[in-house]
């Protein structure tokens, strides 16, 4: 009776490995997809609020998932500042103080220059890839395109600014068209979605992104991807705290 109640557990085991191991490939494509092994970007970033907006023009540089540079071009008062990730060390330039500074992990989940991005969605200090473990929880249809809802809990071991994500995957084009970020209790946070795929640089991306915020009401930040280009071969030396300042002039 052990011994049959024993079989019995093997193919449950191996189905629950399998289906994790699945979850996982699926997120490293929709990751893989929208960074390539480089990017350089241009993106308009506008923050909406009930009696107020404002725009931003940003450039970007990434490198795999330990390297990123990003820069603000508009508006004038802010042009110069720049945020530099390698590997777990985030840096931020201010050109007006000139001063470079390191930011503390607990400056991850803070809002990203008064956005409701996090400082870790525009720099991406941790990895939806390897900090966290993933399991498929059902299926739905957004914008006509079937897509996986994965479950993504934080590794014990990772610093990570969420207790929870729901992302909402495109079965064929491994899009991520909807995030759901949920703190360490559960209450949800802020809500991702993705819009407007279009073929840039060869490969089809969402190119308009709505964060919005759970309790805020009659707020979002919408990030616009005006060009992008992938996989130009972007040298390591090119993100230092010393090409951070030049970046910035």
């Amino acid at each position: 009776m052990g011994l049959r109640f024993a079989i019995l557990l093997i193919p449950v085991s191996f189905v629950l490995q399998v289906a994790a191991q699945d979850a996982r490939s699926i997120v490293k494509k929709a990751d893989e997809k929208m960074r390539g092994s480089t990017s350089q970007a241009t993106i308009l970033i506008k923050s909406i609020r009930p009696t107020w907006s404002r725009e931003m023009e940003i450039r970007t540089w990434m490198k795999g998932n330990e390297l990123a540079m990003v820069l603000i071009q508009l508006p004038v008062k802010d042009k110069g500042i720049v945020f530099l990730k390698r590997r777990k060390e985030v840096w931020n330039w201010m050109p007006a103080l000139e001063k470079t500074i390191k930011l503390p992990p607990s400056m991850m989940s803070q809002s990203w220059m008064g956005t409701d991005f996090t400082n870790d969605d525009l720099v991406k200090e941790s990895s939806i890839v390897n900090d966290y473990d993933h399991t498929i929880i059902g299926d739905t249809v957004i914008d006509n395109r079937n897509c996986y809802i994965i479950r993504m809990m934080p590794k014990p071991e990772a610093a990570i600014v969420w207790g929870k994500l729901i992302v909402c995957i495109d079965k064929q084009e491994f899009m991520e068209l909807h995030i759901r970020f949920y703190d360490e209790d559960g209450k949800l946070i802020n809500t991702m979605n993705a819009y407007d795929a279009k073929i840039m640089d060869g490969r089809l991306i969402p190119t308009r992104l709505e964060m919005v915020p759970a309790d805020k009401k009659n707020q979002k930040t919408v990030m616009i991807y005006k060009s992008i280009l992938y996989n130009k071969a972007i040298e390591d030396g090119f993100f230092t705290t010393e090409r951070m300042k030049v970046a910035g002039r």
